[in-house]
């Protein structure tokens, strides 16, 4: 169900949206994990390190659709806070053309350059058959992704974060599934992990489509709102090819860290794969913060509320932060006994896994602000600053982990998630501080920044 953003507690409406966000979240990681669990304890450390070197270059094909339909949101977002629901109509039907040609480009690419990409990266050889199977079904299926990104981020810019949180439910049990029976049932390997997915993913796509169709009247399109004008075409192309080229950006840093770590040994890899999963799952509440962010900036920046959008993001940073030191606090306590539910008694893994774990966790805070400072530059329209930032945080990364893995192993692999943060922060945060200071403390003399 839509939801208006533009009145009542700040605080309130932001908590109230990300909580269904944030339990979608941790189960998009669930259903991500599902994988790394099952192949894990199913096929051995070996077949884990095969799926987690996919992570980087899955990451930089499928960031640029995530990143994409999450960009053109904004500009639905923006017509919904304007109360111009026709504008809303005609943002959906852009976008969707937008994706069905993304879909078809990075299928083609996708699957013509994953032998290449992992051959670059240095897949060990022990592990690349396996690497090849999963990925090569991961991008066959890149429409599963794009659909439900697509519907998911469409449906939260009308403010419904509760809806696309039951369907991936639905898809998160189907995943486990699945891949329970495809690796033990029919005795595939990893490609059998690769095709539970994209067909878990494509299901709760569908029903978002379902759903819209019959319960979201501000979201049902016909024919006349495809026909879109160039003006149209150039907005949302804007707003969304930086958003998925920053996504891109941040996943060539994490193929480079790969390409650092693939030099260390397997052992390393299957640790550092734990580590990211694990990692993935304690951030989501601060990213959880951070997409929030878009939708309700978006909404209030449309209805020229700016003095809600300075209230917003001071009290989101408060609440995001507390959860960092939180969770960075987990992290360094319990990462060992975390780690452990992947890595099945290999010691010497676990106990590298924590220690990612560790470096991550102390730093948790630099990512809340980040991706506060992140979403709601975007949700104001701002492209460019993210984009820098996205290319601070390439550099650092990937400079870090080539120099430092060279020197002191695999810790100075670790470190370089951290001061790649520190490098996208700086810019973020002299581009958005002085917008907000120019905006009103009040609802008066509200003027656009």
């Amino acid at each position: 169900m839509a939801k208006d953003m533009t009145t009542g507690s700040p605080a309130k409406q932001i908590l109230l949206f990300s909580i269904p966000l944030l339990i979608g979240n941790l189960f998009q990681q669930f259903y991500n994990m599902a994988d790394a669990f099952i192949v894990g304890r199913t096929l051995g450390s070996d077949a884990l390190a095969a799926v987690g070197c996919t992570n980087g270059i899955n990451f930089l094909i499928l960031g640029l659709a995530t990143g994409s339909t999450a960009g053109m949101a904004i500009e639905t977002a923006q017509r919904f806070g304007a109360q111009d629901y026709e504008g809303v109509k005609r943002s959906f039907a852009v976008s969707t053309l937008i994706s069905i040609l993304l879909t078809i480009i990075l299928t083609v690419l996708g699957i013509l350059a994953t032998k290449p990409l992992l051959r670059l990266l240095h897949t060990p050889a022990d592990i690349f058959d396996d690497a090849y199977r999963y990925f090569i079904v991961i991008m066959a299926g890149t429409v599963s992704c794009l659909l439900f990104n697509l519907m998911s981020n469409i449906m939260r810019a009308v403010g419904d974060s509760i809806s696309p949180l039951i369907f991936l439910i639905i898809a998160c049990v189907l995943n486990i599934i699945l891949d329970y029976a495809f690796i033990l049932g029919l005795g595939m390997g990893t490609e059998g992990a690769g095709i539970a997915t994209v067909l878990a993913q494509f299901l709760s796509g569908l029903l978002c489509v379902f759903y819209v169709k019959r319960k979201v009247p501000v979201l049902q399109i016909n024919r006349t709102h495809f026909r879109c004008t160039a003006a149209e075409w150039r907005r949302h192309l804007h707003l969304g090819l930086p958003m998925g080229f920053q996504s891109s950006i941040i996943a060539i840093g994490i193929v480079v860290v790969q390409f650092a770590l693939n030099t260390l040994g397997t052992t390393e890899i299957a640790a550092y794969t734990a580590a990211m999963k694990l990692d993935n799952f304690g951030v989501l509440p601060l990213m959880s913060f951070g997409i929030a962010m878009a939708t309700y900036v978006g909404q209030n920046h449309g209805a020229n509320k700016l003095h809600r959008i300075r209230q917003g993001i001071f009290q989101c940073s408060i609440i995001s932060v507390t959860f960092a030191l939180v969770i960075g606090a987990i992290d360094i306590l319990w990462g060992d006994v975390l780690s452990a539910i992947f890595l099945s008694g290999d010691t010497a893994a676990i106990k590298l896994s924590h220690e990612c774990l560790i470096i991550n966790g102390a730093c948790y805070s630099l990512l809340a602000l980040l991706f506060i400072f992140r979403y709601s530059l975007q949700g104001l329209g701002h492209s460019f600053v993210p984009t820098v930032a996205g290319i601070a945080e390439l550099i650092m990364r990937s400079v870090c982990a080539i120099a430092l893995t060279s020197v002191i192993g695999y810790t100075g692999t670790c470190i370089a998630n951290p001061l790649a943060w520190i490098g996208s922060l700086i810019p973020l945060s002299l581009a958005l501080i002085p917008i907000l200071r120019r905006m009103p403390k009040h609802a008066l003399d509200e003027e656009t920044p």
